[in-house]
């Protein structure tokens, strides 16, 4: 392995980074880069108004939808659960009798 050469490479790649951030910076107006200056949270009270109007009935259909959709409750038949507990029954028996 050139340990060397690849150091060089890297060294020069770094170099050419540097040049390309020094050139952006320098077309900003300031010389300095903007740090911390995000439009994040800025809306206007008729947009908050609007968006608010807009998630309420978003909400108000769902619930609707929920209130004609609702599923039918599956029930289990007697006939159905004897069976199940008769065969449970078994397995316990065959489990203590091993014992």
């Amino acid at each position: 392995m050139n340990i060397n050469g690849i150091l060089g490479e890297l060294r020069s790649e770094r170099d050419r980074i540097d040049r390309a951030i020094a050139a952006i910076i320098s077309l900003n107006s300031t010389g300095h880069p903007r740090v911390g200056r995000s439009r994040r949270g800025h809306m206007s009270a008729a947009a908050r108004r609007k968006l608010s109007r807009l998630l309420k009935q978003r909400w108000a259909q769902g619930k609707m939808k929920g209130a004609k959709a609702a599923k039918p409750v599956r029930r289990m038949s007697r006939a159905a659960r004897k069976k199940i507990g008769a065969a449970q029954r078994a397995r316990w028996a065959k489990v203590k009798a091993q014992q």
